[in-house]
Protein backbone atom coordinates (compact mmCIF):
# COMPACT_ATOMS: atom_id res chain seq x y z
CA UNK A 1 0.00 0.00 0.00
CA UNK A 2 3.10 2.09 0.72
CA UNK A 3 4.01 1.89 -2.53
CA UNK A 4 0.42 2.12 -4.28
CA UNK A 5 0.23 5.28 -2.28
CA UNK A 6 3.71 6.75 -3.90
CA UNK A 7 3.25 5.66 -6.92
CA UNK A 8 -0.38 7.46 -7.37
CA UNK A 9 1.04 11.10 -5.26
CA UNK A 10 4.43 10.77 -8.07
CA UNK A 11 1.61 9.77 -10.62
CA UNK A 12 -0.38 13.12 -10.00
CA UNK A 13 3.04 14.96 -10.38
CA UNK A 14 3.77 13.38 -13.73
CA UNK A 15 0.04 14.06 -15.00
CA UNK A 16 0.30 17.59 -14.87
CA UNK A 17 3.90 17.99 -16.40
CA UNK A 18 2.01 15.65 -18.99
CA UNK A 19 -0.49 18.11 -19.54
CA UNK A 20 1.65 20.81 -20.07
CA UNK A 21 3.57 19.05 -22.71
CA UNK A 22 0.31 18.60 -23.87
CA UNK A 23 -1.65 21.94 -24.19
CA UNK A 24 -0.17 23.63 -26.84
CA UNK A 25 -1.40 20.05 -28.93
CA UNK A 26 -4.92 20.49 -27.45
CA UNK A 27 -5.12 23.71 -29.41
CA UNK A 28 -3.17 22.99 -32.70
CA UNK A 29 -4.66 20.17 -33.25
CA UNK A 30 -7.65 19.96 -31.24
CA UNK A 31 -8.94 23.39 -32.41
CA UNK A 32 -7.71 23.80 -35.33
CA UNK A 33 -7.15 20.48 -36.51
CA UNK A 34 -3.57 20.38 -38.07
CA UNK A 35 -1.87 17.16 -37.79
CA UNK A 36 1.30 18.75 -35.84
CA UNK A 37 3.07 15.61 -35.47
CA UNK A 38 6.51 18.22 -35.02
CA UNK A 39 5.00 19.24 -31.28
CA UNK A 40 6.76 16.87 -29.10
CA UNK A 41 10.22 17.90 -31.67
CA UNK A 42 9.70 21.66 -30.85
CA UNK A 43 9.10 20.73 -27.23
CA UNK A 44 12.76 19.41 -27.43
CA UNK A 45 13.69 22.10 -29.30
CA UNK A 46 12.88 24.58 -26.50
CA UNK A 47 14.67 22.42 -23.88
CA UNK A 48 17.82 22.39 -25.66
CA UNK A 49 17.09 26.29 -26.31
CA UNK A 50 16.74 26.57 -22.15
CA UNK A 51 19.93 24.07 -21.49
CA UNK A 52 21.93 26.76 -23.84
CA UNK A 53 20.73 30.08 -22.17
CA UNK A 54 21.34 28.12 -18.24
CA UNK A 55 25.19 26.65 -19.73
CA UNK A 56 26.11 30.07 -21.41
CA UNK A 57 24.58 32.63 -19.07
CA UNK A 58 23.83 30.59 -16.00
CA UNK A 59 19.71 31.49 -15.73
CA UNK A 60 17.16 29.93 -14.44
CA UNK A 61 15.56 26.86 -16.64
CA UNK A 62 12.30 28.72 -16.00
CA UNK A 63 13.54 32.02 -16.78
CA UNK A 64 14.89 30.84 -19.86
CA UNK A 65 11.73 29.14 -20.53
CA UNK A 66 9.78 32.58 -20.65
CA UNK A 67 12.77 33.97 -22.29
CA UNK A 68 12.83 32.08 -25.76
CA UNK A 69 8.46 32.18 -25.21
CA UNK A 70 8.45 34.93 -27.51
CA UNK A 71 10.74 33.69 -29.73
CA UNK A 72 8.33 30.53 -30.15
CA UNK A 73 5.63 32.46 -30.16
CA UNK A 74 7.26 33.94 -34.12
CA UNK A 75 8.19 30.54 -35.17
CA UNK A 76 4.75 29.24 -34.78
CA UNK A 77 3.44 32.20 -36.35
CA UNK A 78 5.69 31.20 -39.47
CA UNK A 79 5.10 27.37 -39.02
CA UNK A 80 1.48 27.44 -39.69
CA UNK A 81 1.51 30.29 -42.18
CA UNK A 82 3.88 28.29 -44.12
CA UNK A 83 1.82 25.04 -43.55
CA UNK A 84 -1.31 27.01 -44.99
CA UNK A 85 -0.06 28.68 -47.92
CA UNK A 86 1.29 24.67 -49.17
CA UNK A 87 -1.20 22.66 -47.73
CA UNK A 88 -4.33 23.95 -46.32
CA UNK A 89 -5.32 26.69 -48.90
CA UNK A 90 -5.04 24.18 -51.56
CA UNK A 91 -7.86 21.56 -50.17
CA UNK A 92 -9.02 18.03 -48.83
CA UNK A 93 -5.77 16.64 -49.26
CA UNK A 94 -4.15 18.92 -46.23
CA UNK A 95 -4.50 16.51 -43.81
CA UNK A 96 -2.43 13.73 -45.41
CA UNK A 97 0.28 15.79 -46.82
CA UNK A 98 0.23 18.39 -43.54
CA UNK A 99 1.70 15.31 -41.91
CA UNK A 100 4.09 14.42 -43.84
CA UNK A 101 5.29 18.14 -43.48
CA UNK A 102 5.28 18.02 -40.17
CA UNK A 103 7.33 14.95 -39.85
CA UNK A 104 9.52 16.25 -42.01
CA UNK A 105 10.22 19.66 -39.73
CA UNK A 106 10.70 17.14 -36.88
CA UNK A 107 13.48 15.18 -38.87
CA UNK A 108 15.17 18.84 -39.72
CA UNK A 109 14.86 19.44 -35.86
CA UNK A 110 16.08 16.60 -34.67
CA UNK A 111 19.26 16.42 -37.27
CA UNK A 112 19.76 19.84 -36.65
CA UNK A 113 20.31 19.70 -32.81
CA UNK A 114 22.57 16.42 -33.22
CA UNK A 115 25.04 18.48 -35.41
CA UNK A 116 24.83 21.52 -32.76
CA UNK A 117 24.68 19.79 -29.24
CA UNK A 118 25.75 15.64 -30.19
CA UNK A 119 23.81 12.84 -29.42
CA UNK A 120 24.20 13.12 -25.34
CA UNK A 121 22.21 13.89 -22.82
CA UNK A 122 22.05 17.27 -21.77
CA UNK A 123 20.96 18.84 -18.31
CA UNK A 124 20.44 22.05 -16.45
CA UNK A 125 21.42 23.47 -13.18
CA UNK A 126 19.42 24.95 -10.60
CA UNK A 127 19.26 25.30 -6.39
CA UNK A 128 16.03 22.93 -6.71
CA UNK A 129 17.68 20.12 -8.78
CA UNK A 130 18.79 17.27 -6.77
CA UNK A 131 17.27 18.11 -4.28
CA UNK A 132 13.95 16.71 -2.66
CA UNK A 133 11.05 16.95 0.08
CA UNK A 134 10.20 14.66 2.92
CA UNK A 135 6.27 13.84 3.09
CA UNK A 136 6.17 10.54 5.83
CA UNK A 137 7.93 7.74 4.27
CA UNK A 138 8.30 8.92 1.06
CA UNK A 139 10.86 11.50 -0.30
CA UNK A 140 9.51 13.51 -3.53
CA UNK A 141 12.58 15.82 -5.61
CA UNK A 142 11.68 19.07 -5.42
CA UNK A 143 11.95 19.37 -9.55
CA UNK A 144 8.87 17.43 -9.77
CA UNK A 145 7.10 19.72 -7.25
CA UNK A 146 8.06 22.55 -9.22
CA UNK A 147 7.33 20.86 -12.38
CA UNK A 148 3.41 20.27 -10.90
CA UNK A 149 2.83 23.59 -9.69
CA UNK A 150 4.13 25.54 -13.20
CA UNK A 151 2.41 23.07 -15.03
CA UNK A 152 -0.79 23.87 -13.21
CA UNK A 153 -0.38 27.03 -13.51
CA UNK A 154 0.30 27.01 -17.11
CA UNK A 155 -2.95 24.99 -17.75
CA UNK A 156 -4.77 27.05 -15.94
CA UNK A 157 -3.60 30.30 -17.75
CA UNK A 158 -4.17 28.98 -20.86
CA UNK A 159 -7.77 27.48 -20.34
CA UNK A 160 -8.65 31.06 -18.53
CA UNK A 161 -7.49 32.94 -22.13
CA UNK A 162 -9.43 30.84 -23.90
CA UNK A 163 -12.71 30.78 -21.99
CA UNK A 164 -12.65 34.23 -20.81
CA UNK A 165 -10.88 37.06 -23.24
CA UNK A 166 -12.05 37.72 -26.71
CA UNK A 167 -9.22 36.32 -28.64
CA UNK A 168 -9.76 33.14 -27.11
CA UNK A 169 -13.67 33.04 -27.93
CA UNK A 170 -12.25 33.48 -31.51
CA UNK A 171 -10.37 30.92 -31.14
CA UNK A 172 -13.23 28.48 -30.09
CA UNK A 173 -15.08 30.06 -32.55
CA UNK A 174 -13.10 29.57 -35.51
CA UNK A 175 -12.82 25.82 -34.63
CA UNK A 176 -16.64 25.30 -34.49
CA UNK A 177 -17.60 27.21 -37.46
CA UNK A 178 -15.25 28.93 -39.41
CA UNK A 179 -17.45 30.15 -42.37
CA UNK A 180 -19.98 31.96 -39.69
CA UNK A 181 -17.04 33.98 -38.61
CA UNK A 182 -15.63 35.14 -41.77
CA UNK A 183 -19.15 35.84 -42.40
CA UNK A 184 -18.95 38.49 -38.86
CA UNK A 185 -16.03 40.09 -40.85
CA UNK A 186 -13.47 38.30 -38.68
CA UNK A 187 -10.42 36.61 -41.09
CA UNK A 188 -10.24 32.57 -39.85
CA UNK A 189 -6.95 32.49 -41.54
CA UNK A 190 -5.17 34.94 -38.76
CA UNK A 191 -7.01 33.67 -35.55
CA UNK A 192 -5.56 30.16 -36.58
CA UNK A 193 -2.18 31.74 -36.93
CA UNK A 194 -2.11 33.50 -34.13
CA UNK A 195 -3.84 30.58 -32.36
CA UNK A 196 -0.74 28.24 -33.31
CA UNK A 197 1.30 30.63 -32.27
CA UNK A 198 0.64 30.78 -28.88
CA UNK A 199 0.27 26.80 -29.29
CA UNK A 200 3.80 26.80 -29.66
CA UNK A 201 4.86 29.68 -27.37
CA UNK A 202 3.25 27.57 -24.55
CA UNK A 203 6.38 25.48 -25.53
CA UNK A 204 9.04 27.37 -24.05
CA UNK A 205 7.75 26.51 -20.45
CA UNK A 206 6.85 23.06 -21.15
CA UNK A 207 10.29 22.65 -23.34
CA UNK A 208 11.80 24.32 -19.46
CA UNK A 209 9.88 21.83 -17.45
CA UNK A 210 11.01 18.81 -19.71
CA UNK A 211 14.84 19.58 -19.08
CA UNK A 212 14.10 20.27 -15.34
CA UNK A 213 12.25 16.45 -14.77
CA UNK A 214 15.33 14.80 -16.48
CA UNK A 215 18.44 15.08 -18.80
CA UNK A 216 17.22 15.12 -23.04
CA UNK A 217 18.65 14.14 -25.75
CA UNK A 218 17.63 14.72 -29.60
CA UNK A 219 15.24 12.06 -30.41
CA UNK A 220 13.53 12.25 -26.80
CA UNK A 221 10.40 13.30 -29.42
CA UNK A 222 9.69 10.02 -30.25
CA UNK A 223 8.67 9.04 -26.77
CA UNK A 224 5.98 11.83 -26.23
CA UNK A 225 4.65 11.90 -29.50
CA UNK A 226 2.21 8.81 -28.35
CA UNK A 227 1.62 9.92 -24.67
CA UNK A 228 0.59 13.90 -25.95
CA UNK A 229 -1.55 12.58 -28.47
CA UNK A 230 -3.13 9.77 -26.57
CA UNK A 231 -3.85 12.78 -23.54
CA UNK A 232 -5.33 15.16 -26.72
CA UNK A 233 -7.94 12.50 -27.73
CA UNK A 234 -8.76 11.47 -24.64
CA UNK A 235 -9.42 14.45 -23.22
CA UNK A 236 -11.76 15.33 -26.30
CA UNK A 237 -10.24 17.64 -28.73
CA UNK A 238 -10.32 20.97 -27.94
CA UNK A 239 -10.52 20.54 -24.04
CA UNK A 240 -7.95 22.35 -21.85
CA UNK A 241 -9.89 21.10 -18.53
CA UNK A 242 -10.08 17.55 -20.27
CA UNK A 243 -6.31 17.91 -21.06
CA UNK A 244 -5.69 18.32 -17.47
CA UNK A 245 -7.66 15.28 -16.36
CA UNK A 246 -6.47 12.99 -19.16
CA UNK A 247 -2.98 14.00 -18.38
CA UNK A 248 -3.18 12.88 -14.71
CA UNK A 249 -4.76 9.97 -15.15
CA UNK A 250 -2.10 8.66 -17.36
CA UNK A 251 0.52 9.88 -14.94
CA UNK A 252 -0.91 8.00 -12.60
CA UNK A 253 -1.08 5.14 -14.75
CA UNK A 254 2.14 4.80 -16.02
CA UNK A 255 3.35 5.58 -12.57
CA UNK A 256 1.52 2.56 -10.71
CA UNK A 257 2.61 0.35 -14.12
CA UNK A 258 6.33 1.85 -12.93
CA UNK A 259 5.96 0.70 -9.77
CA UNK A 260 4.54 -2.96 -10.09
CA UNK A 261 5.86 -4.29 -13.12
CA UNK A 262 8.66 -2.21 -14.54
CA UNK A 263 9.58 0.26 -16.66
CA UNK A 264 9.28 -1.94 -19.67
CA UNK A 265 5.83 -2.16 -19.75
CA UNK A 266 5.22 1.74 -18.63
CA UNK A 267 5.91 2.48 -22.47
CA UNK A 268 2.81 0.84 -24.15
CA UNK A 269 0.11 2.30 -21.24
CA UNK A 270 -0.44 5.59 -23.34
CA UNK A 271 -1.87 4.00 -26.46
CA UNK A 272 -3.73 1.09 -24.56
CA UNK A 273 -5.79 3.36 -22.78
CA UNK A 274 -6.34 5.27 -25.50
CA UNK A 275 -7.48 2.41 -27.41
CA UNK A 276 -9.21 1.39 -24.08
CA UNK A 277 -11.00 4.76 -23.56
CA UNK A 278 -12.33 5.18 -27.24
CA UNK A 279 -13.71 1.32 -27.31
CA UNK A 280 -15.65 1.91 -24.05
CA UNK A 281 -16.32 5.52 -24.00
CA UNK A 282 -15.77 6.70 -27.82
CA UNK A 283 -17.31 10.53 -26.61
CA UNK A 284 -13.99 10.52 -24.80
CA UNK A 285 -14.30 12.53 -21.45
CA UNK A 286 -15.31 16.34 -22.31
CA UNK A 287 -15.02 18.73 -25.67
CA UNK A 288 -16.03 16.84 -28.93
Amino acid sequence: MDLLLGAVVLGVLLGCFYAAVSVGLSVSFGLLDVPHVAHPAFLVLASYGVYQLNESYDIDPLLAGLAITPLFFLFGLLAYRVYYETFEKRGSDAGVRGIAFFFGIAFIIEVLIIMQFGVDQRSVTATYIGKSWRFGEFRIPIRQLVAFAVALGLTVLLAVYLSKTFMGRAIRAVAQDEEALRLMGANPVRIKQFAFGIATAVLGIAGALLIIVAPVEPTLDRAYIGRTFCVVVMAGLGSISGTLIAAIILGVAESIVLTMFGASWASVISFSMLLGVLAVRPQVLLGR
